[in-house]
């Protein structure tokens, strides 16, 4: 599959887009997230996880403008983007899906796609309402770029349907999409393989790998281990707000701070004991 973004060339060698460093956040007594730190390169898949309540959700929502830190820093390209407010996240160009989906009720998987540019929207609510000529060209120009999504993405053939109406992995790919035709620079995938069957997990390491080689750097949070094992090439531990462990997916499976963070749940609900049980990764 190749998906059709455009972000911004790449310079030659390495390039540190996102980092963290020494970041934490308070909620009255709870220290929810504590001295965490870690960098994404350009062109990276890299994998946040941990076990439940491990602090995973508030590591995003403190890179996406939702929380603002208590102390530490975040910096975008190197410039400090420390309480930037979400949309202005979004514009620096990170985008992310949510881990339940959000999807616009009673719209078609166009609009629902279509309404992912609405930053780039250059026109003024005056020129729609008398739907001046740019304004009605700058909507065929969203329009275009939306379907050419939808069609790498195996969706341009419903993309006059309801987007509520569609099965469950479909639902998820048209956040994706919603997502992409941003052309983002990093996506945050929060928990993309929830509720797909084995099958949907099947295509959506295809599809994470696609999004990557178009150029569109990756952060993963994911409780299917099948999943963060076999797309990223890097991958970041937390537990209790704390990072515990960082290296290539060979190194984190056996990794004995991880694998004790985890046998702290119970095997029945823990994501990687499942996948070791069940042989989908090794101990």
């Amino acid at each position: 599959m190749t998906i059709a973004v455009s972000p911004a060339a790449a310079p030659a060698g390495p390039e540190t887009l996102l980092e963290l460093d020494r970041v934490g956040i308070s909620f009255g007594g709870l220290r929810a997230v504590d001295n965490l730190g870690f960098r994404v390169e350009r062109g990276q898949i890299v994998g946040l996880i941990g076990p439940n309540g491990a602090g995973k959700t508030t590591v995003f929502n403190l890179i996406t403008g939702v929380y603002k830190p208590t102390d530490g820093q975040i910096r975008w390209r190197g410039e400090d983007a420390t309480g930037l407010s979400p949309h202005r996240i979004a514009r620096l160009g990170i985008r992310r899906t949510f881990q339940t989906i959000r999807l616009f009720a009673d719209t078609s998987v166009l609009e629902n796609v279509i309404a992912g540019e609405h930053l780039r929207i250059r026109q003024k609510w005056w020129q729609g309402l008398l739907n001046t000529p740019s304004q009605r060209r700058e909507e065929a120009e969203l329009v275009e770029r939306a379907m050419q999504v939808l069609e790498r993405l195996d969706l341009a053939s419903v993309a006059h349907e309801n987007a509520t109406s569609l099965p469950y992995g479909a639902q998820r790919r048209v956040e994706m999409a919603r997502t992409l035709v941003a052309e983002p620079e990093l996506v945050i995938l929060d928990e993309p393989a929830a509720g797909l069957n084995e099958f949907e997990s099947a295509g959506l390491n295809d599809t994470i790998r696609a999004i990557r080689d178009a150029g569109v750097t990756v952060i993963l949070v994911e409780h299917d281990m099948s999943v963060v094992m076999n797309v990223t090439d890097h991958i970041v531990v937390i537990n209790f707000g704390k990072k515990i462990a960082e290296g290539k997916p060979a190194e984190i499976r056996s990794n004995p701070l991880v694998i004790e963070a985890y046998l702290g749940q119970d095997d029945e609900e823990d994501p990687l004991m499942q996948a070791v049980h069940q042989g989908r990764v090794s101990p």
